[in-house]
């Protein structure tokens, strides 16, 4: 099976998060979080910093990323790691491959504007219910 990771990146006062539009497929077209592949012989943590960076330019100095759930796939053969995390300090978001923004989290992130079939909606809602636990190391 192929791991791979989403990365969900909360603005420092938590009333934002950092979306893509998707160039391509799968979900072109659509909203969706940032993240890619993880490598063989690769921990899905530095996977996660790996392609932050590589995505956006955000690094390890400007997050602290929690592991906070999987997704596994048996029909399509992978996993997906999913981390989240909330900006140190501002940063100067560099696009890779899809356009990057802030998206405020008053959006229904279950609607067909968003990829992953409602998956979305349902780590915002995750990290809404659990963020203080979440959060309770981040500075």
């Amino acid at each position: 099976m192929q791991g791979y990771n989403v990365i969900m990146v909360y603005s420092r006062d938590l009333k934002k998060i950092l979306m893509c539009k998707r160039k391509k497929d799968p979900y072109q077209g659509l909203f969706n979080l940032v993240g890619g592949k993880i490598e063989t012989n690769e921990d899905g943590l530095s996977a996660a910093y790996r392609e932050l960076s590589e995505e956006t330019g955000i690094s390890s100095a400007n997050i602290e990323l929690h592991h906070l759930m999987d997704f596994r796939y048996y029909f399509q053969g992978c996993w997906v790691e999913v981390y989240v995390g909330k900006l140190k300090s501002e940063v100067m978001l560099q696009d890779e491959v899809n356009e990057l923004f802030w998206s405020d989290l008053n959006h229904n992130f279950f609607g067909p504007e968003y990829a992953g079939e409602g998956n979305i909606g349902h780590m915002v809602e995750q990290v809404r219910l659990y963020e203080k636990d979440i959060f309770k190391t981040a500075k």
